[in-house]
């Protein structure tokens, strides 16, 4: 039986009700996931829209043979003897997200040595923020379910304050400055890069040893890791098979589509059972240190 890790899992949430308890949503979770596949998932838990750090370990401790936490930080309030806590609390790695500063900032350097020397994965998320509405396949004016969607999010609008995030602070470049620093510290860029930065993300994979790329983003970047050769057959495309992951980031009634997508891409490419079950499972597994990186033999 093929295993799956999914590297990108955010913690539920009521976005219409977000007083909502969330334990409820994650026993859901931790059900659809066990029945689609999925062996093991990073729930990233805190930050601006999750649980108290504390609050959703308490809920995550009776599925940590499933989930492995992850605390989204900001690197403005999170700094060293933080991470710490967070490590001593059961975090095992670490999401940045729509941080004020470019990710290379030097001030966040100390955050991230910190991360190193506790051997915590940091996932970085690339380029634009998504959400709401992708217009680059529906549009209010030809769905009904998008207008929908479109009035939801101009509520939701009404509640939040403006962000204060910027798609230039968060692009694959920075990741070789980190890495290139930290050379220990094992990081994952989100969304391939995201569309427009897939050159970059490819330049960094392929000259980083321990930098790697997750291929959640939906289905338009899926489709442009055919199209733009992002992926192929015997590592012949722009990314090495051993420098992606795979990670869902979207609502848990759709992961089971999702899964089946790369299904049927994985078929269409060709990819040998070995490129899949890298794909699927070790790449990311060795990351978090439960595989052993397998090398050639001599």
């Amino acid at each position: 039986m093929r295993k799956i890790f999914d590297v990108h899992i955010h913690f539920p949430r009521n976005w219409e009700n977000p007083d909502e308890d969330q334990a409820p949503m994650v026993d859901r979770l931790a059900e659809i996931a066990t029945r689609v596949g999925i062996t093991k998932a990073c729930m990233l838990t805190g930050g601006r829209f999750g649980p108290s750090y504390e609050r959703g370990m308490e809920i995550l401790e009776k599925y940590l043979d499933l989930f492995i936490p992850v605390a989204v930080i900001d690197p403005e309030e999170i700094g060293p003897d933080e991470i710490q806590h967070l490590y001593d609390m059961g975090y095992r790695g670490l999401k940045l997200i729509g941080v004020a500063r470019p990710y290379d900032e030097p001030d966040y350097l100390p955050t991230y040595a910190k991360a190193e020397q506790l051997g915590m994965p940091i996932l970085f998320h690339m380029g634009v923020i998504g959400g709401g509405l992708d217009y680059s396949i529906t549009h209010p004016r030809r769905s009904a379910a998008a207008a929908q969607a479109y009035q939801r999010m101009l509520a939701m609008q009404e509640r939040m304050p403006p962000r204060n995030v910027s798609a230039a602070r968060m692009s694959p470049l920075h990741l070789d400055t980190i890495a290139n620093r930290f050379p220990r510290l094992k990081i994952i860029g989100a969304h391939v890069g995201n569309q427009g930065n897939y050159d970059y993300a490819a330049s960094v994979a392929r000259w980083r040893h321990n930098v790697w790329f997750d291929m959640s983003g939906g289905e338009t970047i899926e489709r442009h890791l055919v199209e733009r050769k992002l992926l192929a057959a015997n590592s012949q495309g722009e990314f090495g098979v051993e420098k992606l992951v795979w990670g869902s980031d979207c609502g848990m009634d759709e992961i089971a589509e999702h899964i089946r997508r790369f299904d049927i891409m994985y078929e269409q490419l060709g990819l040998t059972e070995d490129e899949q079950e890298r794909l699927w499972w070790r790449n990311a597994a060795e990351i978090y240190g439960l595989e052993e990186p397998i090398f050639a033999a001599e």
